[in-house]
């Protein structure tokens, strides 16, 4: 640190907030005695060989977000039992007791560290074909020796395209037209394919204005790349389930069952007998791939469960995973914190709709939560996000700090207007707080010197009939809002209004 200029220490303070930061967020894991990097069907089916290698070199790469950190002691094998793989995602485990029989059940989500960023700033795929905000979800059942599995994934649409933050509450995607797509395309699903068989696509986005380019290009794709590895299944999320309609989330799950029983699950008996293998997984997929998916990917997940514990001899023939209350909200609430936690690293707040994770219907109050949720995304995917995408780059080692390097990109002079925009936005918003607020006391003393006026005016009337038109008719442009007490009565008494105008 002596020999650095007061420039480089100054750096270095950012640098090192930057890395704070990235460390300050929830969900990162690791285990000295267990490999969480990967599914039980993917340790199950390794060689003696494998099962003998250090922590750090079996590990799947694509879930070691200390990878850039550790590479020092990846090229010492004499060292690697010092290293230990850092996990990024989130884990849950919970003892459930179910008929009198008690096992343990564990929800593991897995984020990658390649094309790791947050919201607005990763989207699409790079060139090697990894997808943004990929994450693979394990729910695992232990019950008396046998340990059962279910794999799904989620990632953003895999080819090339942006949605970058313009102050617009929901920027405009643009696919790229300078580049191939098919290629990226192509190498995403042949890793799918060789880390998890067969590729069902979910694809839940808007099948109308800014989504539906995504949405056809996707479909066109798949259909152009023409592997019978991989099917695919487009859903319009919201325009099915509009107007509190979640009960037609059954429409989808009812496509989906012919599908799911063919990949079947991971089952492994107490000898550690492999019983049943899971032969192909669902890819989910929303714009974010957040709050729609944690819906989908539940409900999948859930069908899959029951299946396992009737196998399993924990639930009886014909009982349902739904009627056993005390699991059931084990269950939707390990889902939902699950999607919380993936929504905070990704989008940087909780998710949305998860009232309906917790408790299998859409609520009043989890409709405002949702609104609160969507103004701080807003506020911080325009104003704070490009610092948490720096951060993470510097953590995993896409940006590497050179010493000798004469300018720092810290030191990037901003345009004025950059650093005001925030300010004008704060005040913008305050002003139409204190209008909203104070609109109410000048419209209920407008209308009582109204009142008062019309009321002075109408005992000049002849008779009371014509007292009740006047009063009637300016009842009707108050309640309209049209502030104007004279209107009402101008259309029975105009060439008069003058006179009693004054007189009031």
């Amino acid at each position: 640190m002596l020999h650095l200029t007061d420039i480089q220490l100054q750096d270095n303070k950012v640098f090192l907030s930057m890395l704070s930061h990235v460390l300050s967020v929830d969900g990162f894991y690791f285990s000295t005695t267990y490999d969480l990097t990967h599914t039980l069907q993917r340790l199950a089916n390794t060689s003696p060989e494998f099962q003998e290698m250090s922590l750090l070199e079996r590990a799947d790469p694509r879930f070691v977000w200390n990878g850039h950190l550790l590479r020092e002691f990846a090229a010492q094998p004499e060292i690697h039992r010092f290293a230990t793989p850092v996990m990024h995602g989130f884990i849950t485990m919970h003892s459930c007791s179910i008929n009198g029989k008690c096992f343990d059940w564990l929800l593991v989500s897995r984020r990658s560290c390649f094309r790791a960023g947050v919201r607005y700033y990763v989207r699409g795929i790079d060139s090697e074909g990894h997808a943004a905000n990929f994450v693979e979800t394990e729910q695992i059942v232990h019950y008396k020796g046998s340990k059962a599995s279910f794999v799904q994934t989620r990632g953003s649409i895999p080819f090339f395209w942006s949605q970058r933050p313009n102050l617009k509450y929901k920027p405009k995607p643009q696919i790229s037209k300078s580049v191939n797509h098919m290629d990226g395309f192509q190498r995403h699903f042949d890793s799918q394919i060789i880390s998890y068989g067969k590729q069902m696509i979910v694809n839940l986005v808007n099948q109308k204005g800014s989504e539906k380019p995504l949405e056809q290009t996707f479909a066109k794709m798949v259909n152009s790349m023409a592997n019978v590895m991989v099917r695919y299944v487009a859903f319009d999320f919201h325009k099915e389930c509009s107007r509190m309609r979640w009960d037609r989330l059954q429409i989808l799950m009812d496509q989906l069952a012919e599908q799911q029983d063919e990949f079947s699950y991971f089952l492994v008996d107490s000898d550690g007998k492999i019983v049943t293998q899971q032969e192909g997984i669902f890819r989910s997929n929303c714009m974010d791939c957040l709050d729609r998916t944690n819906v989908i990917q539940s409900l999948l997940a859930r069908r899959s469960l029951q299946a396992q514990l009737q196998r399993l001899g924990v639930l009886h023939v014909g009982q349902r995973i739904e009627e056993q209350a005390d699991f059931e909200k084990i269950y939707k609430n390990a889902w939902a914190d699950n999607a919380n936690a993936c929504a905070k690293q990704y989008a940087g707040t909780g998710a949305l709709k998860t009232d309906y994770t917790r408790t299998g219907k859409r609520t009043q109050w989890g409709l405002i939560m949702d609104g609160w949720n969507s103004l701080i995304r807003y506020y911080k995917n325009n104003f704070s996000d490009g610092f948490r995408q720096d951060a993470i780059d510097l953590f995993l080692g896409n940006y590497s700090v050179d010493e000798v390097e004469p300018a720092s990109p810290l030191h990037v002079k901003k345009d004025w207007k950059f650093l005001a925009l925030p300010i004008i936005m704060v005040v913008a918003f305050s002003m139409c707080i204190i209008c909203l607020l104070m609109a109410g006391k000048s419209l209920s003393f407008i209308s009582q010197n109204q009142l008062a006026c019309v009321q002075t005016f109408c005992k000049r009337l002849p008779d009371t009939i014509q007292y009740k038109i006047a009063f009637q008719s300016f009842l009707k442009v108050c309640k309209c809002g049209s502030g104007d007490w004279g209107l009402a009565l101008y259309h029975y008494y105009g060439k008069n209004l003058s006179y009693y105008r004054k007189q009031c």
